[in-house]
């Protein structure tokens, strides 16, 4: 019996040591060092209402609070509009100066200064931690989701602002995490350069093109030298047109647009018949707030949120808001965004060799989208001025819908969005 455990054991040590011997080595994991310098273009195409600034995914909800009190954001065609933004890891060793070659086809000029902004002090935060002036948000926020004639089981989602302020934060309030890209800042860079800045804010012209050779040099980063083809110019406009549909909903729907990677829509409005209530719908078909998702995302985490029925595919072009959403919020502003292509490129290319460190000098991001916002029911067809729907009524103005006084609920909304994302 000990001598048959014996050549039993023996015959797996053998066994192993052949198999070892034979099975392919697990290959070598490259050493890779990054970029002493990192440069992204984040390129937008705003059409409808004003989009915000040259960094943002569309009207911040500042923004849109000043619109539905009656301010208004101007209207007109499509506007362009690009963030460039430098960071580098090495010092600059006096003043820092940079600046971004751009192809004759942009119509802009040969160059455009990338500026190091000046750092603002900032506020000694409060004892208790909670900002100056804060006011407590009150009401409540009813959220909606999916395209649909009749709003899902389970809607709406109800926050009360009151409860939120004191730190109750409702259980599954954020249903998913949204990878957004993190680029060059001066908080992660030794040096750090942008355009548009108070130096020069030249509007970029609307018959330009990014086609062409682009050169970054500066005296804090290496020569950086990439070249964009048509697939990653501006996008076109979102033409979008909102009416009513039969069953009490309000049916959305918008041109396919060229390189689109998916869509996603997002809506906000105050409370009916002068509650304290504001109501967030967005076109995914789970609950989602929307606010992460209307920025610059990766064409691989748009695939992933359209894989999960969170954005629309390239292939659709209409979407109906749920009758429930209309007839909590009366007068509501939609925002949509079509994510475009992503060029990535890094230099000097990898190294075939794993054995070979790949030390990279600088890497360069160009990222694309296309927005539009406007009021919901408003035909904002061919990235122009609108004209309204039959049956809805222009406010005042100065003033808003509510006869010229201030909509409570979408302060209320406001402030609670500045808690929970941040602005």
């Amino acid at each position: 019996m000990e001598k048959n455990v014996k050549t039993k054991n023996t015959v797996t040590i053998l066994a192993a040591a052949v198999i070892a011997a034979i099975a392919p080595a697990a290959p070598a994991q490259q050493k890779v060092t990054p970029p002493i310098a990192s440069y992204w273009m984040s390129i937008d195409t705003a059409s409808g209402m004003p989009m915000g600034g040259a960094g943002g995914g569309g009207p911040s909800v500042m923004d849109i609070g000043r619109m539905m009190m009656g301010g208004g954001m101007g209207g007109g065609g499509a506007n362009r509009s690009m963030l460039l933004e430098l960071g580098s890891q090495r010092s600059a060793g006096g003043t820092p100066e940079a600046a971004h070659e751009i192809p004759p086809g942009l119509n802009m000029g040969a160059s455009l200064p990338l500026e190091t902004p000046q750092r603002a002090p900032r506020p000694e935060p409060r004892e208790d931690g909670v900002p100056e002036n804060f006011e407590k948000p009150r009401g409540r926020m009813l959220i909606f989701w999916g395209c649909g004639e009749q709003a899902g089981a389970g809607q709406p989602y109800v926050i009360d602002f009151a409860k939120l302020a004191q730190g109750q934060m409702p259980q599954g309030l954020f249903s998913r995490r949204v990878n957004v890209a993190r680029g060059p800042s001066q908080a992660r860079s030794k040096t750090y350069g942008d355009w548009p800045n108070q130096r020069d804010s030249t509007r970029v012209s609307g018959d330009g093109s990014l086609r062409g050779d682009h050169t970054v040099k500066g005296n804090y980063s290496p020569d950086i030298r990439f070249s964009l083809s048509e697939k990653y110019d501006f996008m076109e406009p979102v033409n979008l047109s909102s009416r009513k549909s039969g069953g009490g909903g309000i049916n959305v729907s918008w041109n396919s647009v060229a390189n689109a990677q998916g869509y996603f829509a997002t809506a906000m409005g105050g409370g009916k018949g002068g509650s304290e209530d504001v109501v967030i719908w967005s076109s995914s078909n789970t609950r989602e707030f929307g606010e992460s998702l209307m920025t610059w995302l990766p064409p691989s985490e748009v695939a992933r949120l359209i894989r999960e029925k969170v954005v629309m595919s390239p292939s659709t072009t209409e979407c109906t808001v749920p009758a429930q959403f209309v007839a909590a919020a009366p007068s509501a502003f939609i925002r949509f965004i079509a994510y475009g292509e992503e060029a990535n490129f890094v230099h000097p290319p990898r190294p075939q060799d794993p054995k070979v460190v790949w030390n990279q000098e600088w890497a360069v991001k160009v990222r694309l989208k296309s927005t539009t916002s406007s009021i919901l029911g408003e035909d904002m067809g061919g990235g122009g001025g609108s004209s309204r729907s039959r049956g809805s009524e222009a406010p005042a103005e100065g003033g808003s819908q509510q006869g010229g006084s201030t909509p409570d609920p979408l302060k209320e909304g406001v402030k609670a969005l500045k808690g929970l994302f941040g602005f």
